[in-house]
């Protein structure tokens, strides 16, 4: 379990972490198995934990009053899981997490990773990495939806996160780009 976490943060660092900071690190993290379909966090709670997917599928939404599911993001192995907002903020979620396989996580709470971050220097670097990295494409994601055409969603969706097109089903992707099912399959015909 704990090798597949020293693995990925060595993928962030040049010169790796050595072991002796890695025991440092992994002890602050709890082992945590969830069936299909088990939530992660739902809507009301506070998302007291960050996860970090050893193996499995997840997904956050929220659903409207029409009882539409909105799907806010995916997760598979070697990601982070969360509601950023209310694990930062401490307030109620606005979204589900459940998983769609079932799913071994990693856990840690605030504080964990507070403290954790002014003992590791190694983990301090790569958590700034992967800040940075989610912004450029939280932003590359948000121009796409607001000017991109379909098609072009789709294909850097297919691009960028190939290994989700056999974890998720059509429905869910469509929901996660932003359009319905049928038009998914159009442009899958199309191509």
């Amino acid at each position: 379990m704990m090798k597949q976490l020293f693995d990925y943060i060595n993928s962030y660092l040049p010169n790796g972490i050595s072991e002796g900071e890695f025991e440092i690190v992994k002890n602050y993290f709890t082992p945590k198995r969830l069936r299909k379909r088990q939530y992660f966090l739902q809507e009301g709670d506070i998302c007291k934990y960050y996860g970090f997917i050893l193996s499995g599928a997840m997904r956050q939404y929220c659903v409207d009053d029409k009882g539409t599911v909105f799907i806010v993001q995916l997760f598979i192995e070697n990601w982070w899981v969360g509601d950023r907002e209310s694990y930062t903020t401490a307030t109620p979620s606005k979204y589900n997490i459940d998983t769609w396989e079932d799913t071994e996580l990693l856990l840690i709470t605030r504080d964990d990773v507070t403290e954790l971050l002014n003992r590791s220097p190694a983990f301090a670097k790569v958590v700034r990495i992967m800040d940075d990295r989610n912004s450029i494409a939280n932003q590359k994601r948000l121009t796409s939806s607001i000017s991109g055409r379909a098609e072009q969603r789709y294909a850097d969706f297919v691009s960028y996160h190939p290994d989700f097109l056999d974890r998720f089903p059509q429905h869910t992707i469509a929901s996660y780009l932003g359009f319905t099912k049928d038009t998914l399959s159009r442009i899958k015909r199309q191509i």
